[in-house]
């Protein structure tokens, strides 16, 4: 899978209500904000997203812009996505047009330098736009 695949099926997992840590290097440095929070490290994001997961339903996720670049061994996107979702413990939907943008690495799954690879997110951000109104 390249890194415009991983994103994409990224996005599919969120529709899904599948896991979303995974997508995530286990690494001390990554980091993922989101529309209301920064976490830093695997170990915050990975129990950010389980949270996400536990406590959300419903999700809309429509990119509109996505672009990537992929270069030897990482790659960095932007994109424009509305996302919707439910909140189970309140029954309130949210909606936003969001911007995200990140960076990926590429990781080998094994110790053979034939063995498959992967991409995941070292830096995520997402946002919503400043509307002054």
């Amino acid at each position: 899978m390249n890194a415009t695949e991983t994103i994409r099926d990224y996005y599919e997992a969120l529709r899904r209500g599948e896991p979303l840590y995974p997508y995530f290097a286990e690494q001390p440095d990554v980091v993922k904000f989101g529309v209301g929070e920064r976490l830093v490290g695997y170990d915050a994001v990975a129990e950010g997203l389980r949270e996400q997961t536990r406590t959300t339903d419903d999700w809309t996720v429509e990119s509109d812009a996505l672009r990537v670049t992929e270069r030897d061994g990482y790659a960095y996107f932007s994109d424009s996505v509305f996302m919707s979702w439910t909140d189970r413990e309140t029954d309130h939907e949210y909606a936003f047009t969001t911007r995200w943008s990140g960076t990926l690495e590429r990781r080998a799954l094994g110790d053979d330098a034939e063995d498959e690879w992967e991409w995941l997110f070292v830096g995520m951000h997402v946002s919503t736009p400043y509307v002054d109104g």
